[in-house]
């Protein structure tokens, strides 16, 4: 005898996004019950299945950079639903529930995501990559060394060599890019960007130890057709972006960006006879072509990217025709040239919209060439990746799969001082990644992944993340994964360039400069909890992490004279403590705060301490608030952003000696923008407006050819406070 028990009711259905006439099925939408913790997500060709509530039929539907759609649902008939862009056409009978956050964290993914839309990219000055998370506080802004004004990026304590950072997720910023590669994607060009904290997927690759930073840059089909920026600052730079998007028909769309920058002004305000920030100049052109096709269920994009990039820095005096390569004046030029090409094609089965496939593939070539005064560095790296990926189901939704195959080749050939290093990095590796969704309370994420490396060898990756929902409104995070990399030595410590330090390599037969990889595991736990406060809403996450290495190539200032590299003998770990405090006192406000607390050891040589410059306490604080006048679509909206930024263990040197620690200091930032219409605004803006300076970052200015000469040791703005202003154009409507 057989028995069967009545099915649960769910509710089915497709959500798109349009935008220029144009509608794609979307993975990664929001849907939940209004008032409970039970919803789930779309899966890569848009489809959700999600039981009815008993206590709700008010279907919220949300997505990053979308109009947030409350739906009333009185039967479980398939539903089929289209998102429209915050800047686009809205339909009359969509209810809009909330003010729409530029910074969102579900509580239905498993990994601990934070998405980041491009109005938030608008609230600083961000002119590229590298300057684009100043008002988030889960990525920590650092200044490089003395010289070149860049800006590198940390998070969870460790620096962005530690992290994947990808292009809609094909690896980008890596190897020989490293340093400056994130001042080559301009500010402009970025649709959101994703910030997975802990150990990424291993769809991802082996490499993510401490976490993935994803960008997706704007859709020909969906951007604005014609659209300029205009930047100016008093430091001396101009920027120029212009973006232009043709859509042919209902299949083909492109687009052409460029972006422009330079710098022409020389500026010594703290009187060391060096530049402040560099003389520069920055020509990056980007096309793009886009197909989609809806009912046969494909999707592809191409693009094709040259980048020019020039740098000149060192004494005020110095002229490169005449003293390169002289001891007359200390100078240093550092030009890169770069080609990308890239592929992507998926494809979701019509009769399957459970399954897809999809297939990325990028080749690229990086090549620069720099000097610092009679130091030498050249490096040239060809790189080419390729993915297979294949997305179903086993039995039902409620369990899917990942499964694919990837190879990545590198080639480097690299000139430090006067020698030659050339090596070749061939991986395949296959990977296996379940999902498991209760479409209410519990969820997780189990992969594992073989790689074959033609110099780390044979290798397996696990990694596991879980989401619990305890109560209402609230979320727990688990995740842990192991992570290997290899340590492109030089490309990621350029700054040593900027010294006259001797380089010590101290090999142990390893395959890489002879040294071994490193190999880290990463876990950690992450709490988010809504509330509600006199009658407004916000959230308070809670995220731990700590990062322990078992092997590591440790890079080593400890000794004034010297920068050596060796593998770790000891010790290697991260600690990471952030409390977060989202808070929406008014419709037209909203409130940021953050705590971070590290604790960032290694072991050098028999001691283990403190890394150096690396802040054991920061301060994050963001106001945003906006003046709207409905009946002229018009606004002004202002925003200040505070970072306190605590002492820092300086590397032993000749003018400080060792164990000695900087002082503390606060920089606040702020921006007024007025917009005139939904095609037309302006923007002033400021940072370090308390001009904060530190004093003497140069070691021996005086002296720059002699041994003690530095510039590496630098925790604070050397320019001191910086304005800016600028415009933002773009035409809505095609005719």
């Amino acid at each position: 005898m057989s028995m069967s028990l009545p099915a649960q009711e769910l509710l089915k259905g497709q959500i798109k996004i349009r935008e220029n006439n144009t509608e794609i099925p979307v993975e990664g939408v929001n849907l939940f019950w209004l008032k409970t913790t039970q919803g789930t997500i779309t899966d890569s060709s848009g489809e959700f299945k999600l039981p009815l509530n008993p206590i709700s039929n008010k279907l919220i539907i949300s997505y990053l950079g979308f109009k947030t759609d409350t739906l009333t649902i009185t039967s479980p008939n398939r539903i089929t639903h289209t998102l429209f862009s915050n800047s686009g056409d809205s339909l009359e009978e969509i209810t809009l529930t909330e003010r729409r956050k530029a910074i969102q964290k579900s509580y239905f993914e498993t990994q601990n995501i934070i998405k980041v839309s491009s109005e938030e990219l608008l609230k600083a000055a961000c002119c590229n990559l590298s300057e684009s998370f100043e008002t988030n506080p889960s990525i920590d802004v650092n200044f490089a060394d003395a010289l070149t004004g860049t800006k590198q990026i940390k998070m969870l304590g460790l620096s962005s060599p530690y992290l994947m950072i990808s292009e809609e997720n094909i690896p980008m910023v890596r190897g020989a890019s490293q340093v400056y590669g994130l001042t080559f994607t301009p500010g402009t060009w970025i649709e959101s960007i994703q910030i997975t904290k802990g150990a990424g997927s291993v769809v991802n690759g082996f490499e993510s130890i401490a976490g993935q930073i994803n960008t997706e840059i704007q859709k020909p089909s969906m951007d604005a057709p014609l659209f300029l920026n205009l930047y100016s600052s008093i430091n001396g730079r101009q920027e120029f972006n212009a973006h232009y998007n043709t859509v042919w028909n209902e299949k083909w769309s492109g687009g052409s960006y460029v972006h422009v920058n330079q710098r022409t002004q020389k500026f010594d305000k703290n009187k060391d006879s060096f530049l402040d920030v560099p003389i520069s100049k920055q020509i990056n052109v980007l096309n793009r072509w886009q197909y989609t096709d809806a009912v046969k269920g494909w999707v592809g994009f191409a693009n094709l990217r040259f980048l020019d990039d020039k740098k000149q820095t060192g004494s005020v005096n110095f002229d490169p025709r005449v003293h390169k390569n002289t001891t007359t004046f200390w100078g240093s030029e550092i030009e890169t040239k770069r080609i990308d090409a890239s592929l992507k094609l998926g494809h979701v089965f019509p009769d399957l919209p459970y399954q897809s496939f999809g297939f990325q593939s990028a080749y690229s070539i990086h090549d620069q060439d720099s000097y610092f005064g009679l130091r030498r560095y050249n490096v040239k790296h060809q790189s080419l990746f390729a993915n297979l990926l294949f997305n179903s189901i086993i039995t039902n939704t409620k369990n899917k799969f990942k499964t694919g195959i990837n190879f990545s080749f590198d080639q480097y050939n690299e000139v430090v001082d006067q020698v030659d290093f050339e090596r070749r990095d061939e991986v395949v590796g296959a990977f296996f990644e379940y999902s498991y969704d209760s479409l209410d309370k519990f969820s997780l994420t189990a992969g594992i992944r073989l790689d074959l490396h033609n110099r780390l060898g044979n290798f397996i990756t696990p990694r596991l993340h879980m989401r619990y929902i305890p109560w209402e409104r609230s979320v727990l995070r688990a995740s842990v994964g192991q992570g290997r990399k290899v340590a492109n030595i030089f490309a990621e410590n350029q700054k040593l360039f900027g010294t006259n330090r001797l380089i010590q390599l101290v090999e142990n037969g390893g395959s890489i400069y002879g040294l071994r990889p490193e190999k880290a595991l990463n876990y950690g736990l992450s709490f988010l909890q809504g509330y509600t406060l006199f009658g407004k809403q916000g959230d308070l996450t809670v995220d731990y992490y700590r990062t322990e290495f078992s092997d590591q190539v440790v890079v080593d200032w400890e000794q004034a004279s010297h920068i050596r590299f060796y593998n770790l003998d000891g010790s290697s770990y991260a600690n990471s403590v952030q409390f977060e405090l989202n808070y929406v006192p008014y419709r037209n406000a909203a409130i940021r705060l953050a705590y971070k607390n590290y604790e960032v050891k290694t072991t050098y040589q028999d001691q283990t301490l403190q890394k150096p410059l690396q802040p054991q306490e920061r301060f994050f604080a963001n106001v945003e608030y906006k003046f709207i006048d409905d009946e002229n679509e018009s606004q002004w909206k202002a925003d200040f952003t505070y970072h306190f930024v605590g002492s820092q263990r300086l590397p032993a040197n000749k003018r400080d000696g060792f164990g000695n620690f900087s002082e503390s200091y606060g920089l606040l930032n702020m921006q007024l923008t007025r917009v005139f219409s939904s095609q037309f605004e302006v923007y002033l803006g400021g940072e370090n407006l308390g001009d904060f300076k530190q004093l003497n970052p140069i070691i021996d200015a005086e002296n720059p050819f002699g041994s003690n000469f530095d510039t590496s040791i630098v925790y604070a703005p050397v320019f001191g406070r910086m304005l800016y202003a600028g415009l933002r154009f773009k035409l809505l409507n095609k005719k």
